[in-house]
């Protein structure tokens, strides 16, 4: 099996965490994972839907915070979608992109997150694989 955790930068401190979360939690169970970074969450469906079939399955990790703009609205909500979209067409995807208030709430968040989101994937994984 071999798992791609795809970030996003945008926050590096942030992303930090979340890839150390993620990392670590596929070297626990000795699972082979490969990492891409891009600039941002709107990036990362684009990403996956490029590389599906190179995986078995796909870690997002990024985090968007509500700024004074409307912004924050599209990237939380067309990013959600588009992993959901490719989800449904049987890619096994663990979300873990952030959508807060502000930055403590990420840095609350942010290693554990990356360790749900690698659980997730290897869940689908396995109900892909029967």
């Amino acid at each position: 099996m071999k798992i791609l955790l795809i970030e996003a930068r945008f926050y590096p401190e942030i992303a930090d965490l979340q890839l150390d979360g993620a990392k670590n939690r596929l070297q626990e169970e000795n699972i082979a994972y490969d990492v891409i970074s891009l600039a941002g969450a709107l990036e990362i469906p684009p990403a996956i839907s490029m590389l599906r079939g190179k995986y078995d399955g796909f870690v997002a990790l990024g985090c968007v915070i509500r700024g004074e703009t409307y912004h924050f609205e599209i990237v939380a909500n067309e990013s959600a979608r588009g992993i959901m979209d490719l989800g449904l067409e049987g890619l096994a995807i663990g979300n873990a992109i952030l959508t807060v208030e502000n930055k403590a709430q990420a840095l609350e968040r942010a290693e554990e997150k990356g360790k749900h989101a690698v659980e997730a994937c290897l869940q689908l994984v396995d109900i892909k694989n029967g």
